[in-house]
């Protein structure tokens, strides 16, 4: 991996990882597109430069973090245990399904006719701000977060906003409570494939990789910063209906670019 694919890559996941359309499937498609083989740095690289958009996150909503409430710290919390647990059992399927882009792919259009679906039968939303969940609702935006850990490709994004709103929650309060989700979930994901990978090669690979980690985390954490803000704005005037047409759009594209032999998938 050379530094213009590692900026490439990080804008790619500074765009991707909060917008529903999986931050995954479009950096292993980009690895893909620019000849990049999936080695074990390259893995950990497309996990570990989620931290910088956490830190994005945090920069955006940093009084809410700062506030240090119990209670809201109590709903992450009881929000983020599914996932922790499914992602430690179902570590080995994760990896092995971010080895075939096609069906990465698949997954992204079946994501896209869900969010149609969706938009087109949801009931009326009830929950206007974060502090309104109860912790019940918290733990079922956790659940479906599972989802995409089953799903590579899903999005992370798209399973909460999706249970956000299911739970009663309007776009944008779905889409902020996934943010804050997105924090102790993408961190715990980040230290264990930094973890696994010292545990292989070492600290002194780690070392020599470091330049790379660490621009691609700053690319990301600034690309994430105005994705978030766009993000946001999108979904209160439009909802769901794009982000579906696009995934559907671009799984469409790719496999018929797949089968004309253009993209080996």
């Amino acid at each position: 991996m050379t530094y213009l694919h590692a900026i490439i890559i990080a804008i790619v996941e500074g765009i991707t990882e909060f917008l529903p359309i999986s931050s995954t499937a479009h950096m292993i498609l980009t690895a893909t597109l620019l000849g990049i083989p999936q080695s074990s740095f390259v893995k950990l690289f497309e996990i570990c430069i989620q931290f910088g958009a956490i830190l994005a996150v945090i920069y955006l909503y940093h009084k809410r973090f700062l506030s240090l409430n119990i209670k809201f710290l109590l709903k992450l919390l009881y929000a983020v245990i599914p996932a922790l647990i499914f992602g430690y059992f179902f570590n080995d399927h994760i990896e092995s399904i971010m080895e075939k882009p096609s069906i990465i792919l698949l997954i992204l259009g079946v994501g896209g006719i869900l969010f149609l679906f969706i938009e087109k039968y949801l009931p009326k939303p009830s929950i206007t701000n974060v502090d309104e969940l109860s912790n019940k609702q918290a733990i079922f935006i956790g659940i479906s977060q599972v989802i995409s850990i089953i799903l590579p490709g899903f999005s992370r994004s798209a399973a909460t906003i999706l249970g956000g709103m299911f739970q009663g929650c309007d776009r944008k309060t779905a889409a902020e409570f996934s943010f804050f989700l997105a924090v102790p979930t993408m961190f715990a994901a980040t230290a264990k494939s930094g973890l696994d990978y010292f545990q292989e090669f070492g600290l002194q690979e780690i070392k020599a990789q470091l330049p790379l980690l660490l621009l691609g985390n700053v690319v990301a954490f600034l690309v994430a910063i105005v994705a978030i803000k766009w993000l946001v704005k999108m979904l209160e005037t439009n909802g769901l209906k794009p982000f579906g047409y696009y995934r559907i759009g671009l799984a469409c594209l790719l496999f018929l670019m797949a089968f004309c032999g253009l993209i080996n998938l």
